[in-house]
């Protein structure tokens, strides 16, 4: 039996108009598509931009710098927006508080943008701001944040897969959760081509918390 479809909540709100519970699993849904798809193009066609050397946040740098920070802001808001409807769909309660937290985070990380250095951090470790300054700490600590919640919101919601027999869920949840963290440290020590480990980390993660939203849309 899985989570995502016996709760208490979600059962009560079977009683209730389900439009609602609808849009705001649909927010959950799109965010991640979105976010991955948006700072992927951006990546394929930023002329000087090299993932293997450049994290996805540079995009926000540059004269085209805007089209990053609205993907952060509008993707972090549909996060946030959406963990109140997982929080109808499972029975952890932390685990929506997780995806808030890190929604709220990549929302901060649109506001806080890293310092350019001719367009992109060139020459500088995946993950570490190119300048020091205010704005670069506060990028630097709002994705440690919503990367730390993306990690915790894996693994609770692996434990609570696994404690329903669901070991398909539950395996893919650890998974996702432990490529993001490993993705995260290699880019956060300078390991080579820690840019491109740290995305291959973080957007499957944040694709199997959409998926999630989009299979208990199906199932309602």
């Amino acid at each position: 039996m899985t989570t995502i479809a016996t709760t208490p909540s979600a059962a009560s709100s079977t009683a209730a108009p389900s439009v609602r519970t609808r849009a705001l699993l649909t927010c959950a849904a799109v965010a991640a598509p979105l976010w991955a798809a948006v700072s992927l193009i951006q990546a394929a066609t930023r002329e000087g931009f090299d993932l293997t050397r450049h994290p996805l946040s540079a995009l926000s740098t540059g004269s085209l710098g805007w089209l990053q920070i609205t993907n952060f802001l509008v993707a972090g808001l549909l996060t946030v927006i959406g963990a109140a409807g997982l929080r109808r769909i499972v029975r952890s309660k932390w685990a929506p508080r997780l995806v808030r937290i890190n929604g709220l985070g990549m929302m901060a990380a649109g506001v806080f943008v890293m310092d350019p250095a001719d367009g992109f951090p060139v020459g500088t470790p995946a993950g570490v701001p190119a300048s020091l300054s205010w704005h670069s700490y506060g990028h630097f600590a709002s994705g440690t944040i919503a990367f730390a919640a993306l990690i915790a919101a894996c693994y609770v919601l692996g434990r609570e897969f696994s404690r329903n027999g669901d070991r398909g869920p539950a395996l893919v949840s650890r998974i996702t959760g432990t490529a993001t963290l490993l993705g995260n440290l290699w880019a956060m020590t300078g390991g080579k081509a820690g840019s491109l480990t740290l995305a291959l980390g973080v957007i499957p993660s944040m694709l199997w918390i959409s998926a999630l939203a989009a299979r208990a849309l199906r199932h309602r």
